[in-house]
């Protein structure tokens, strides 16, 4: 009886294992996109808000991530760059039991003036 017992634990410990690996892996991914965003945003020079979005739109498919045109609000307000969205992404937290995990973003930069000839995007 005690045989089964560790058995099942062992399964148990494997199934959290594997589950905190893919969640792990996942955000580990998200945050890499989220800090190249951050970078984007702050360093974006002349760029209008539809460039940095059409670059964090190719950031986020370098990263396999899986946001579109509409999940993403880009604005500008001064000398400060606002981006928030949402994604979800399947995970497979157990061997063949997929679930939608959510994500969001929201980033707030000062635009770093000193890497701009002319003045700053309206």
């Amino acid at each position: 009886m005690s045989l089964i017992k560790a058995v099942i634990r062992l399964l148990i410990v494997a199934a959290l294992a594997h589950a905190t690996w893919r969640v792990g892996s996942a955000y580990a991914i998200h945050y890499r996109w989220v800090d190249s965003v951050r970078e984007t945003t702050q360093f974006r020079g002349v760029m209008s808000n539809d460039d940095v979005k059409a670059r964090i739109l190719e950031l986020a498919a370098l990263y396999d991530i899986p946001i579109s045109d509409d999940q993403l609000d880009v604005r500008t307000g001064g000398e400060h760059t606002t981006v928030e969205g949402s994604y979800s992404r399947p995970i497979d937290v157990l061997p063949r039991v997929k679930y939608n995990w959510p994500f969001r973003i929201s980033v707030d930069t000062f635009i770093d003036a000193g890497t701009s000839r002319t003045k700053l995007p309206q």
